[in-house]
């Protein structure tokens, strides 16, 4: 038999508890930084270097990070589920933890790009200076979707989502797009969890089981009820 498909779109929440503050806990500023400076195509050229500077501290942020409980449970149930996992993060913790399938709708910390070509994608764990260029000649940035530009991988996780058999939510505020949108490609028959520390108010929540918890906590108690309603679906 199967594993039944089971889709979780996870958000910063979920990497907090492993000491990556998220942008929604600190009023307004990623890091005491204005996110639009740092995270936006106008930032970028007004001011190249300030982003460069900001991501360098965040590769080195998520360098010496640790996944927590949190990611390790989603990595376990796979032994239960066909699990794909999507995440807003451009953290690697879930794939440090065990995930095997994980889609990074916002890009990659550890990736860099040519500012001339959004395909051709390049491995980096130190930092990116002004001058390193790609072969194209292009100043290398990250490899990180700004507010303001498109998300490739949205088509993908769309599609994903569609076939879930069981949908997850687990520490996001649905409060950028088009990554909350993805609730909308849910099957309205399936089981919807949502786990978080602070549930977002949102009508397209109503059939959704609330876990309210932090990360950690909420997907140990999210597994229970999977799992129960795994067994349950097997007795039938």
């Amino acid at each position: 038999m199967s594993k039944p498909k089971l889709v979780i779109l996870t958000g910063a929440g979920i990497s907090a508890e492993s000491g990556l503050r998220t942008f929604r806990d600190s009023d307004g500023l990623w890091e005491g930084y204005d996110v639009y400076e740092v995270a936006s195509p106008r930032g970028w050229h007004k001011n190249p270097q300030l982003v460069l500077d900001f991501y360098n501290m965040r590769r080195k942020d998520v360098a010496n990070a640790k996944p927590n409980p949190a990611h390790t449970r989603l990595a376990e149930l796979e032994d239960y589920f066909d699990i794909t996992i999507i995440t807003q993060n451009i953290d690697d913790l879930h794939e440090r933890a065990g995930s095997s399938n994980v889609v990074h709708l916002h890009g990659q910390i550890f990736t860099m790009r040519s500012v001339y070509d959004t395909q051709t994608i390049y491995a980096i764990k130190d930092d990116i200076l002004l001058g390193d260029t790609a072969p194209d000649g292009g100043q290398l940035r990250p490899n990180i979707v700004w507010f303001e530009e498109p998300v490739p991988m949205i088509e993908t996780a769309a599609a994903i989502t569609e076939r879930a058999d069981v949908f997850v939510i687990i520490g996001t505020s649905l409060a950028v797009y088009p990554a909350a949108g993805l609730v909308n490609y849910t099957d309205p028959t399936i089981p919807k969890f949502i786990v978080d520390k602070q549930i977002p108010v949102n009508g397209r929540l109503s059939d959704f089981t609330v876990i309210e918890a932090p990360a950690s906590v909420g997907v140990q108690i999210l597994a229970e009820k999977l799992l129960r309603m795994n067994a349950d679906q097997a007795v039938k």
